[in-house]
């Protein structure tokens, strides 16, 4: 039977400045963290993508930016 999760790689340096932001937050873990920032941008509403305001795409690729997603 298959697991309901896969590993995804990310580079160590972004992975320990995760863990520095993650600090003090209620985050217990990077894998945490990353996971709600993924789902959020890609809630869905209908099965549809959800309509984003232009401002909400320049927060969420300013977030990745910081991130170093972008």
């Amino acid at each position: 039977m298959g697991s309901d999760r896969v590993t995804l790689k990310i580079p160590r340096p972004l992975y320990e400045r995760l863990k520095r932001v993650i600090e003090g937050t209620g985050f217990r873990s990077v894998n945490e963290f990353v996971v709600h920032v993924l789902r959020d941008l890609v809630a869905e509403v209908g099965g549809e993508p959800a309509e984003l305001t232009p401002e909400e795409i320049r927060i969420i690729r300013d977030r990745l930016r910081k991130l170093g997603y972008l």
